[in-house]
């Protein structure tokens, strides 16, 4: 099992520097913040920019892996967003994690967009991957989507092994992970109930592995990541819920976890004094 921490990008940078970097110290394998304009779950909080955050993260640091949990269609264009990786990765030293998902409608509509439906922000997502994938294998790329069209878009300088990590929990993108991912990322299904949760994620997953077979992939080896803070409870309410949490999702065959740097109030409400017994107890010993 691998673990990975989310730090949020709603503090200026001179209080966020020692949270990456302890990120680091504690042994976490990787480490998030989230791509967003304005985060639906904060949306009266300050909020700095995904790239500049993790270009600082990525000079302050040096073996933790740095990642978008996740980047969406919603705001931004693939061409732009490749750009943004071809930098980001050779800032880490090879070190970016890129994740991407349908996401919301808030930033889109925050730039004037139109209020799309689930269907709608479905079909604008597959397209975005498919470009993505175009972009990390051709170059002069031209196309003309729905959502997204380029012309004679220069791809180089090559972009090194980034991982395309794609989140899905409906069957249709489950699909398109299998197909087009070297990972998987999911937050698991929208309930209250967490015994619900968790047999939604042993559902997702058995149509994930279903789907790695249908596409002669490995399901053995294919990566998948578990955000940990997307039940009712918060994984770091205490050192024995995490152990519990981890348990569970390593016999679900996940391979990563992901939890969040406490904050003083909700969401992800919590005490550092935890993750840092975490740190020292759980992630130090795996």
């Amino acid at each position: 099992m691998r673990f990975g921490l989310t730090i949020l990008p709603e503090l200026p940078w001179a209080e966020l520097r020692p949270r990456w970097q302890a990120a680091e110290a504690m042994g976490f394998d990787h480490a998030w913040t989230y791509d967003h304009v304005v985060w639906g779950g904060l949306p009266e909080s300050p909020w700095y920019g995904t790239t500049p955050t993790l270009t600082a993260a990525a000079l302050v640091t040096e073996r933790i892996r740095l990642g978008t949990f996740v980047s969406s269609p919603n705001f931004r264009h693939p061409v732009v967003l490749h750009r943004d990786v071809q930098s980001l990765d050779d800032v880490s030293g090879g070190r970016f994690l890129l994740g991407v998902g349908t996401g919301g409608d808030l930033d889109s509509r925050i730039l004037g967009g139109a209020e799309l439906s689930t269907r709608e922000r479905v079909d604008r997502f597959h397209e975005f991957v498919g470009l993505l994938v175009r972009l990390r294998t051709e170059d002069h790329v031209d196309a003309d989507g729905r959502w997204f069209s380029a012309r004679n878009a220069r791809t180089l300088p090559t972009l090194r092994d980034v991982p395309l990590l794609v989140a899905a929990n409906g069957p249709r993108s489950l699909r398109l992970a299998a197909r087009a991912g070297d990972g998987w990322i999911t937050i698991g299904p929208r309930t209250d109930d967490l015994e619900k949760w968790w047999a939604g994620l042993d559902t997702a997953r058995q149509t994930l592995e279903e789907a790695l077979v249908s596409a002669g992939r490995d399901p053995a080896s294919f990566p998948c990541y578990l955000n940990l803070d997307s039940t009712p409870q918060f994984s770091l309410e205490s050192r024995g819920v995490f152990e519990e949490m981890v348990g569970r999702a390593e016999e679900l065959g996940f391979t990563d976890v992901v939890t969040h740097w406490p904050r003083a109030d909700e969401p992800y409400a919590g005490s550092v004094s935890v993750l840092e017994e975490v740190a020292a107890s759980v992630v130090a010993a795996r």
